[in-house]
């Protein structure tokens, strides 16, 4: 393909997904195929000799469009939003056309000082403490890494690393072994799932300590925790806090966490993957309490702020500690300007050695829509999930589970878990919106996350009357069973039927990362 031939693909290509974008309403939200549809729709090995980028595209509109969950849709209400926006999009292809590996300062200036300026204008907007600007004297200061779960295993590394080198100061009669073994970390047990995988990883356990009723993990429990594993010869290092939690978007109480950290000498990261985004409005200021107290934290841009996965920013009070840890230098990676400059080699910051230009796809997107854009943004994803919540109110055959958080309304029918468990079957089956279910203390419910690229108040409408109207004809068949006498049989096959649904139904307990 020549420079001329890549014009009309590209400019195809863009039309292409305009369109798709544009009309995205007009999908159901999920696909109606089956596991392996694709593996009879496409060759076993590829071609001998050049195709067409006419036939090419026409397959991606015959073989994979009909594959594809619709992500951008604002009928989907699933997991959390993840976000797209036209200047991302092309952020992204100039980046791909760039074709940068950016692991030091050398291989491309302008992507490592671009990170450095946009991570100080996101600080700057979320409000963040001046610790963790670049521009500010000290250590700190903030890089993308590729989602949530990179930033969170960074820090556990990190942690750990930290722990290892000052315990063997303290214990020099212990091996390195034997200070590895006695390891431990803390999170809740309402966090995400990467943060226990993070510990698999790292070889350090880390427990998962009990939220309260309201689901928000405190000091105190981490308090008694610590308390309990010093006395029997553990390591505590690192305790993971939780700003939008899972199941309920709920927040951890991050003050009375970095009080308990601070006496014991323990790492606290913060992951705000969702919630972070509310950081920039005056109406949440409460969110950021305790944030100048914490070790590292992570947002994921690609969540609230219209840019596109992956794209998770994170911030370090002292990225010495990760740089000590991660340093793996080798004669081909040193540059003449190494050392030289406050610029950093953000190779050192995360866990691959390429890099890439991910800074540039934020720049374009934050220069389109400025500031004023981006906090619409957020405060029409709350209005919105207000709009939902007062509909779920006002229907009295509904309940809802936890207080309405940013974006998220947890709701269900009032009744057994097998009402909710069947409703939502239904849901998935006639493929117009798209939500999960999630758990808690033994009670099934649903969440209602206000996601896509441009949801509006008729979308919410649209989702409610979706909802309500499935319940009612869920109701109307129930009932007309138990009326039956002569189908009593039916009648147990379909609780037997609604037990099964309840115990096996696809329960999500972590956001999409």
């Amino acid at each position: 393909m020549d420079a001329k031939e890549f014009r009309e693909f590209g400019k195809a290509a863009v039309d292409f997904v305009a369109d798709y974008l544009e009309n995205i309403r007009d999908h159901d939200i999920l696909p109606s195929v089956e596991p392996g549809y694709m593996l009879d729709l496409l060759p076993n090995q590829m071609p001998e000799g050049p195709e067409s980028w006419r036939d090419i595209l026409t397959d991606i509109d015959r073989v994979i469009k009909p594959g594809i969950t619709h992500w951008q849709s604002p009928n989907m209400h699933a997991y959390y939003p993840t976000s797209v926006s036209y200047p991302s999009i092309v952020g992204e292809m100039l980046a791909s056309g760039f074709g940068i590996i950016g692991f030091s300062w050398i291989c491309s200036p302008a992507c490592t000082e671009l990170e450095v300026v946009v991570m100080d204008w996101l600080a700057k907007f979320l409000k963040l403490p001046e610790q963790f600007l670049h521009a500010t004297e000290g250590p700190g200061g903030g890089v993308i890494q590729g989602s949530a779960s990179e930033a969170v295993l960074v820090a556990v590394l990190a942690a750990r690393e930290q722990a290892v080198v000052k315990h063997r100061e303290l214990h020099p009669e212990l091996s390195e072994s034997e200070i590895r073994g006695k390891l431990i970390a803390y999170s809740s047990d309402q966090s995400n799932s990467c943060i226990e995988k993070a510990g698999v990883i790292a070889a350090m356990p880390i427990k998962l300590l009990p939220a309260g009723e309201d689901l928000i993990l405190r000091g105190e429990a981490l308090k008694k925790a610590i308390e309990e594993d010093v006395q029997e010869g553990r390591i505590p290092v690192i305790c993971i806090a939780t700003l939008g939690t899972t199941g309920t978007c709920a927040y951890d109480d991050i003050e009375s966490l970095a009080t308990v950290c601070e006496d014991h000498n323990v790492w606290l990261h913060v992951d705000a993957a969702y919630a972070g985004g509310a950081f920039a409005l005056d109406e949440c200021a409460d969110l950021r309490r305790g944030i100048d107290r914490v070790d590292s934290l992570n947002f994921n841009l690609h969540k609230f702020m219209l840019v596109n996965f992956d794209c998770s920013a994170m911030w370090l009070k002292d990225a010495n500690k990760v740089v000590d840890s991660f340093n793996v230098d080798r004669i081909y990676l040193k540059h003449k300007y190494e050392g030289q400059s406050q610029i950093p080699d953000f190779r050192h910051w995360q866990i691959p050695l390429g890099r890439r230009f991910r800074a540039l796809k934020v720049w374009i997107t934050f220069r389109t829509l400025g500031a004023e854009g981006l906090r619409a943004h957020v405060r029409k994803h709350i209005s919105l999930a207000e709009q939902f919540e007062k509909l779920v109110k006002d229907d009295k055959r509904f309940e809802l589970v936890a207080p309405r958080a940013l974006g998220l309304v947890c709701f269900r029918p009032k009744g057994d878990n097998e009402i909710t468990a069947q409703l939502l079957q239904r849901l998935m089956e006639r493929k117009k919106i798209y939500m999960v279910k999630a758990e808690h203390a033994g009670c099934l419910f649903l969440r209602f996350a206000v996601c896509g690229m441009d949801p509006k108040p008729s979308d919410i409408d649209y989702a409610w009357s979706e909802i309500e109207t499935q319940l009612t004809d869920l109701l109307v068949d129930q009932q007309r069973l138990l009326e039956t006498p002569s189908k009593a049989g039916e009648v147990g096959e379909l609780t037997h039927h609604f037990q099964i649904l309840a115990n096996n139904g696809n329960v999500t307990h972590e956001k999409s990362q």
